[in-house]
């Protein structure tokens, strides 16, 4: 009798044990189920926020020649070579969008599209070193003629301020002015608006950086005494945007502000371990894409992300941050011209590296 109770007892917890064991499987199996499916929703909607422009078809073929691709060394093959050729990407920050939130940043509407920002990342082959030279706004040139999506063309114009190429026929024009004024083929194009790149440094945890004198600037709305200052998304996006309240109130003021926000901004992500927090990690993917219009060759997420896979062991100290060389404009003393033969020497530069 007592052997069967025994029996009959272990029975009973072997019985427990095997149902305590499916549901935890079934557990599992549905949290591995809802977060592939959150996780493939997260990609999808990630994927959906880019807006992209196709350059290269708008262009065609009369461009500058794409950068050559160096063979590697032979017995240096591995599993995740590095890219070897260098990449030039112009990258625009502007108020283009339309939006409550870019208004209250001090964005514009659809039909006054203005680029604030103007900079040309070079990427050195081999992914080791990075130059990024900024255009002054302000800068006079020879404004080519544009293909429109509506079709027909811009008429080429003279002494135009580099801006008026964004306002006049948007990313394409922008491309093809640089394009013609360096010589220097884009292969990438991105542009990200006001309240993306406030959202960018708020998921960020904001950014760190060091003015060297005071700022108040009544456009930008911004005051900050000299020294070290932890700014959030509005603050950051104020310090890019600040030119009347710094140096002699010129855009090359804005310039060197807008420069020593880059580094801090590399310094931060590379301080940032965002594979440690997923939702930090969405909240700054979901801040980029949402604010991003790219050239048909990044507009995936998929893309954007092997570029920032090949860019993962650049650090902030190997970023060198320049100007376009440029000098008072004979006709205009609010503008810049190219100041030759020194801006031509170093665009000539960005192709040998």
């Amino acid at each position: 009798m007592t052997g069967h109770d025994a029996s009959g007892h272990g029975e009973r917890q072997r019985g427990r044990r095997s149902r305590a064991l499916k549901a935890v499987g079934l557990t599992l199996a549905g949290a591995l189920v809802l977060g592939a499916a959150a996780a493939g929703w997260a990609y999808r909607h990630l994927n959906d926020n880019i807006t992209s422009v196709d350059i290269d078809n708008a262009l065609g073929d009369n461009r500058p020649a794409r950068a050559v691709t160096t063979p590697s060394p032979s017995g240096t093959a591995s599993a995740t070579p590095l890219p070897t050729e260098a990449v030039n990407i112009l990258v625009l920050g502007s108020d283009s969008r339309s939006g409550a939130e870019n208004q209250e940043l001090g964005g514009g509407d659809s039909t006054g599209a203005r680029s604030d920002t103007a900079m040309v990342v070079h990427i050195d082959a081999g992914r080791a070193g990075a130059t990024v030279v900024s255009i002054p706004r302000d800068t006079l040139v020879t404004r080519p003629s544009c293909p429109l999506p509506s079709g027909g063309s811009t008429a080429v114009a003279y002494g135009a301020m580099f801006n008026t190429a964004y306002s006049v026929g948007g990313p394409v024009c922008a491309v093809k002015t640089v394009e013609s004024m360096t010589d220097v083929r884009m292969d990438h194009y991105v542009e990200v608006d006001f309240s993306g790149f406030a959202k960018l440094v708020d998921a960020l945890g904001g950014v760190t950086v060091t003015t060297a004198e005071d700022i108040d600037d009544e456009d930008s709305h911004l005051r900050l005494a000299a020294g070290t200052h932890h700014l959030d998304g509005t603050q950051a996006l104020a310090l890019a945007r600040t030119r009347h309240g710094i140096g002699d109130g010129s855009d090359l003021g804005r310039i060197g502000l807008q420069q020593t926000l880059v580094k801090a901004l590399l310094e931060q992500i590379s301080s940032t371990d965002l594979l440690t927090s997923p939702t930090r990690l969405y909240e700054v993917a979901d801040a980029v894409t949402g604010s991003l219009t790219t050239d048909t060759g990044l507009d995936s997420l998929t893309e954007l992300m092997e570029l920032g896979q090949s860019l993962k062991g650049l650090s902030a100290a190997n970023v060198t941050t320049l100007t376009m060389p440029v000098v008072t404009a004979p006709s205009d003393p609010n503008r810049v011209v190219a100041d030759e033969p020194e801006a031509s020497e170093l665009w000539e530069s960005l192709k040998r590296a």
